[in-house]
This record gives structure tokens, sequence and C-alpha cells, in this order.
């Protein structure tokens, strides 16, 4: 059997559309994110329902809920590739820096979303550093962007952009990370 084509920000918006969901496609990818990275994981319950999203059409399309199965175990695959492949799904980049520079706010929004979902021992497994990223995350979340200079935005946008993208690799890592054993020390 062949593997499906990877999942992009595209189709996940014709998704989101199918099924008139309330967040935008980044958001729900961010919101995945977050809960795999805080260890969480769907399971055998509908990847919406482990997010806590209804959809608003009546019923989800056998299409839609394989893609959003494969955008899960894609997603989940890239999280912890030990290549670094993580890519947040935004806009791709002929798409005008506005609305790529929203699409990675709602990301992150999505993100802390999920993460929260992941339960509280999450956070609690976290390094100074992780937690600093986490609040970092939040502070873009609630950001409201302004553009002056369009080369400058554009590299402002790459920076957060991969800063972003380090970060839930990082988040994800160290929520995957065994417990210490009550005789270890943390470092």
């Amino acid at each position: 059997m062949a593997t499906p084509a990877p999942i992009g920000h595209d189709e996940l918006d014709d998704v989101v559309v199918h099924l008139r969901l309330s967040i935008p496609a980044s958001e729900l990818h961010g919101s995945l994110c977050g809960l795999l990275a805080s260890n969480g994981r769907p399971g055998r319950r509908s990847v919406l329902s482990a997010l806590h999203l209804e959809a608003g059409s009546d019923s989800v399309s056998e299409h839609d809920q394989d893609a959003l199965d494969q955008l899960a175990r894609q997603s989940e695959q890239e999280l912890a590739d030990p290549e670094l492949g993580f890519e947040p799904l935004l806009p791709a980049d002929d798409r005008p820096l506005p609305e790529r520079a929203d699409a990675l706010v709602d990301w992150c929004r999505g993100f802390l979303s999920g993460f929260g979902l992941g339960g509280p021992g999450a956070h609690g497994r976290l390094s100074d550093e992780g937690r600093e990223i986490l609040s970092d995350l939040g502070a873009i979340a609630s950001s409201s962007l302004d553009f002056g200079s369009e080369d400058e935005d554009e590299d402002a946008l790459i920076e957060v952009h991969e800063f972003v993208r380090m970060g839930a690799m990082l988040l994800f890592t160290e929520c995957h990370i065994p417990s210490p054993s009550s005789s270890g020390t943390l470092h």
C-alpha cells in the first residue's frame, strides 16, 4: 500500500470548511500538535473529539475523518523526527504576509489549547526552558501584529516561525522523556 501524500494546509483547510469548524486550519493543526506534544493522544477517539471540537456539519465524511487521522499520525511523526522535519501547517509562502502572520498566531493559540488538553502533568515535566517556550508561545498567541517594512516583517515572521517550530519539537521531546525515578535528580 502506497504511503499517502502528506496533508498540507490547503487540504486541511478544505476539511475545516467541509466540517464547518469554528477554528481555522492552522489553529486546528496547532491544537493537535499541542495535544501530541503534551503526551496526549486521540487514541480510539476521533481527532475532533480529542480536541473537544464539534463539526458544524451534520456528519463527518469518511474522507474528512481519514484526513484528520492521517494528520494526527503525520504530526506525531514529524514532532518526533530526529531530523527536525516538523513544520506548523500554515498558508504557503506566496500568500500575503498578514495572512501568514495571523495563521502563525492562530497556530500558537491552538497549540496552547491542545497542550492544556494533555493534562496538568505535562507542564510539571517541563524544564525552565520548556516553561519559558510555553510562555513565549502564549505571548505570540495573544499578539496583534503591526506591519511596516515588508522585508523586515518577512524576516521577523521567518524568525518567529522558526522559534515556534523548534519550540514545539522541544516541548514534545520534554514531555515524552520518561519521568526520572524518585532516586534520580533533575538537572
